[in-house]
C-alpha cells in the first residue's frame, strides 16, 4: 500500500512538472501573439529580421522594438506579479477572496500616484515606480494594523472587511482628487483603468528588480504558507513563527503588486482568479500553487491586452477593463461557492 501511495505521488508530480513545461510554451506562444497581432500585422519574418538585422528605417522593425515587444515584456512582468501576489495574499490570510485590489494594495498606490501628480506636479511613468510601492506598502499595512485589533488578531473575515474600508476610503480620495484636477485626470486617465499602451523598456527596466527581488521571495514562502494553511495553532505546533511568515508574505505581495501596480495601473481580478484556478490543477501545496500562478496570470494578463486589441478596432480597450469583464462573473461564482470560505 506504501508502494502504491509513492507511485501515485511521483506519478502527480510528473504531471505537475509537465503541466508547468505546457505553461511555459502557452508563455511563449501569448508572447509571440502579443508581437504579432495589432492594428497593424506583424509577420514572423519581420520579428525575425528584426531580431537579427535591426533596420532603424523599417516601419515594422521600429513597431516591435518601441511598441509590441515593451508591451509584452512589461505585460509578462505584470502578470507574473499579479498571479503570485494574489497566490501568496490568499495563502497568508487563509481568505480566498484576498488580492491586492481587494485588500487595497491597489487603492493605495493609486492615490499616491495621483497626489504626486496633483500635488508635486510628477508626469513621468517611472516616476510612479517609486510612489506606487509607497502607497501599496502604507495600504497593506493600515489594513493589517486595523484588522489586528482585538483578541482574535488579523483574521481572514477582519482583512477583508479592514481592506474593504480602506479601499472605499483610499478611492474616495483619489475621486475627489480627480473631480477637481482636469489636467491630474488627464495625466492618469488610461495608468487609472489599468493599460498597457504605451510602456516602454525604461518603465520595464525600472520594475524587472523589484519584481525579481518580490517572485523569489514569494517562491520562498511556499513552505509557510503550506503551514499556515492548516492554521495558526498547527503552524505554532510545527515551529512555525506565524507573524514573521505572515509578514514576510506580506512584503512579497506588497513588492510583486506595487511593481505591477506602478508599470501599468491598477488591474483587477487577476490576483484573485488565478490562484484559484492554479489550485483547482496542482491541489493544496503551494509548492505548485506558486509556480502555477506565476505562468496561469501573463497568459491570461496578455490574452486579455490581446483580445482588446482586436475587438475594436482601429482603436483598442486597455487590458484593465477586460480583465475586469472577465474576472467579475468568476468573482461571483466564487462567492457562491461556500466551501470557499476559507483555505
Amino acid at each position: 500500500m506504501t508502494d502504491t501511495k509513492a507511485m501515485i505521488g511521483k506519478s502527480r508530480e510528473a504531471m505537475l512538472a509537465l503541466g508547468l513545461l505546457a505553461l511555459v510554451a502557452g508563455v511563449v506562444a501569448v508572447a509571440f501573439l502579443s508581437i504579432t497581432v495589432g492594428a497593424r500585422p506583424v509577420t514572423f519574418d519581420a520579428i525575425w529580421a528584426s531580431l537579427t538585422a535591426f533596420d532603424p528605417t523599417s516601419t515594422d522593425h521600429r513597431i516591435i522594438w518601441d511598441l509590441r515587444l515593451p508591451r509584452t515584456v512589461v505585460g509578462l512582468m505584470v502578470g507574473a506579479a499579479l498571479g503570485l501576489s494574489g497566490a501568496v495574499l490568499q495563502g497568508a490570510t487563509r481568505n480566498p477572496l484576498a488580492d491586492p485590489s481587494i485588500l487595497g494594495i491597489h487603492s493605495g498606490a493609486a492615490v499616491c500616484v495621483v497626489l504626486g501628480v496633483s500635488v508635486f506636479g510628477i508626469t513621468q511613468l517611472s516616476s510612479y515606480v517609486w510612489l506606487s510601492f509607497l502607497g501599496a506598502g502604507a495600504a497593506m499595512l493600515i489594513v493589517y494594523s486595523v484588522a489586528s485589533l482585538g483578541r482574535e488578531g488579523a483574521t481572514p473575515i477582519k482583512l477583508a472587511l479592514a481592506g474593504a474600508a480602506v479601499t472605499a476610503a483610499m478611492q474616495s480620495v483619489t475621486s475627489a482628487i480627480l473631480l477637481t484636477s482636469p489636467r491630474t485626470l488627464d495625466e492618469i486617465r488610461f495608468w487609472q483603468v489599468g493599460s498597457l499602451v504605451g510602456r516602454g523598456m525604461d518603465i520595464a527596466t525600472q520594475v524587472a528588480p523589484f519584481i525579481a527581488v518580490g517572485v523569489i521571495l514569494a517562491l520562498l514562502t511556499a513552505r509557510m504558507l503550506d503551514g499556515l494553511s492548516m492554521g495558526e495553532d498547527v503552524a505554532r505546533s510545527l515551529g512555525q513563527n506565524v507573524g514573521r511568515s505572515r509578514a514576510i508574505a506580506g512584503l512579497a505581495a506588497v513588492i510583486l503588486a506595487g511593481g505591477a501596480t506602478a508599470a501599468a495601473g491598477p488591474i483587477a481580478f487577476v490576483g484573485l482568479t488565478v490562484p484559484h484556478v492554479a489550485r483547482a490543477i496542482t491541489g493544496p501545496n503551494y509548492r505548485w500553487i506558486l509556480p502555477y500562478s506565476m505562468l496561469l496570470a501573463p497568459i491570461l494578463l496578455l490574452g486579455a491586452d490581446i483580445i482588446g486589441r482586436i475587438i475594436a478596432p482601429p482603436g483598442e480597450i486597455q487590458v484593465g477593463i477586460v480583465t475586469a469583464f472577465l474576472g467579475a462573473p468568476f468573482f461571483i461564482a466564487l462567492v457562491r461557492r461556500r466551501k470557499l470560505a476559507t483555505l
